[in-house]
């Protein structure tokens, strides 16, 4: 049975309701707060005015929270997907500790353990001793 598109991407329709109705709010209670800054200097409330000041009001916001957000979002998934240093979670040393003992524990069948694992959970990181290691073996 295939799940209807509702259900499939259910995160971003919640999402874009909670942007819709934000960016409904904005406007609708930045048109009183126009209406009244105009009437208490006498001015005259028109729509065109509205627009350009909440045009930029919104630009403005946008560009420092969802730019920001998407930066912080979009460049460190790039930078993680790109392999940057910056990005790795360190867990090489842990694994090479963790080769080394049982390497240390059982001897004989630490290589054939240790490449089981690497295939249950798709290899190592980044340490490039154990793939030389491994690829002298083979």
């Amino acid at each position: 049975m295939k799940k209807s598109i509702w259900k499939l991407y259910g995160y971003g329709w919640v999402t874009l309701g909670f942007f819709l109705v934000s960016l409904l709010g904005h406007w609708v209670f930045g048109w009183f707060a126009y209406v009244d800054e105009q009437k208490q200097f006498g001015h005259p409330v028109e729509f065109a005015g509205y627009a350009m000041q909440m045009g930029r009001d919104t630009l403005e916001n946008w560009q420092s929270e969802f730019l920001q957000l998407l930066w912080q979002i979009g460049g460190l998934a790039f930078l993680l997907y790109v392999g940057s240093p910056q990005s790795k979670e360190g867990n090489d040393r842990v694994e090479a500790k963790i080769d080394a003992i049982l390497a240390a524990v059982d001897p004989k069948n630490a290589e054939k353990l240790i490449d089981e694992i690497d295939r249950e959970y798709e290899g190592r990181d980044t340490d490039p001793r154990w793939a030389a290691a491994r690829e002298r073996a083979q």
